[in-house]
C-alpha cells in the first residue's frame, strides 16, 4: 500500500504552476509530485478552474474566425506522428521523470559527488537546476543552507533532518532560513528529486571547493 504523503506543495507553488510562471525545473518538481499526490492534484485542478473562469471574464481583445478550430485540427492531423515510446513501468520514477532520464532508474547517468552520494543533473532551462540524488542508506548529505529555494522530493526510501522525516512523495521546502543536514534512513538507499533556484551554502571547506564542479 502506498504510504500517505504528509508534506505537500504550497498554494503559491501550485498557483504559479497553473499560470505557467515557474522555471522548468520547478515545473518538473510539481508535475512529479502531482503524479503521486491526490491531495495536491485536486488543489491544482481547482486553481486551473479558477484561472479558466478569470480568462472567461476578460474582455475580448481579438476576434477569432469561425473556422479557427477546424483549421487548427487540420494542421494537427497533417503533422508527423508524435507517439511516445512505450516505457516499462517503474516503481521509483513517476512518468514525468522517466521522460527526462529516458527510461527507468537503470537509465540514470549517475555521477559520484563523494561519500557514496551520486547525482544526475537533468536537462532543464538555466534559470533553475533539477537533479536526482542517490544517498546510500544511513549516509548524510553535507550540512548546508540556502541562498534561494530548494525543493526536495523523496522517490525511494526516506530521510530525516532538523525539521522532520520525509518519505516517498513528501516534499521538503527549504528557504534562506533553513540550515540542515539530511540523513538517509538506515533501512534503504534514498533517491530524491531536488530543484534549486540558487546555489547552496556550505560551511565546510571541501564541499565549497567542489561546489562549482558539481553545480550545487
Amino acid at each position: 500500500m502506498e504510504q500517505k504523503i504528509r508534506h505537500h506543495l504550497t498554494d503559491d507553488l501550485l498557483m504559479a504552476y497553473a499560470t505557467g510562471s515557474l522555471p522548468e525545473a520547478f515545473d518538473l518538481m510539481v508535475a512529479t509530485h502531482l503524479s503521486l499526490c491526490d491531495h495536491c492534484r485536486a488543489r491544482a485542478e481547482s486553481f486551473d478552474a479558477v484561472g479558466g473562469c478569470v480568462l472567461d471574464d476578460q474582455p475580448d481583445t481579438a476576434q477569432m474566425s469561425q473556422d479557427s478550430l477546424a483549421a487548427t485540427l487540420s494542421l494537427i492531423a497533417q503533422g508527423p506522428p508524435t507517439a511516445k515510446p512505450v516505457r516499462p513501468a517503474c516503481s521509483v520514477l513517476p512518468t514525468p521523470l522517466q521522460d527526462y532520464v529516458g527510461g527507468n532508474v537503470n537509465a540514470i547517468n549517475w555521477r559520484p559527488v563523494g561519500m557514496g552520494v551520486r547525482q544526475a543533473i537533468l536537462p532543464t532551462t538555466r534559470d533553475a537546476t533539477a537533479r536526482l540524488l542517490f544517498i546510500p542508506a544511513g549516509a548524510a548529505m553535507p550540512d548546508h543552507g540556502h541562498k534561494g529555494t530548494e525543493l526536495t522530493m523523496v522517490l525511494q526510501g526516506a530521510f530525516s533532518d532538523e525539521i522532520d522525516h520525509f518519505a516517498r512523495g513528501d516534499v521538503e521546502i527549504a528557504d534562506e532560513d533553513l540550515h540542515h543536514t539530511p540523513i538517509a534512513d538506515i533501512s534503504e538507499d534514498c533517491i530524491c528529486l531536488a530543484v534549486t533556484d540558487a546555489p547552496l551554502k556550505f560551511n565546510k571547506l571541501i564541499p565549497r571547493l567542489f561546489q562549482p564542479f558539481l553545480r550545487i
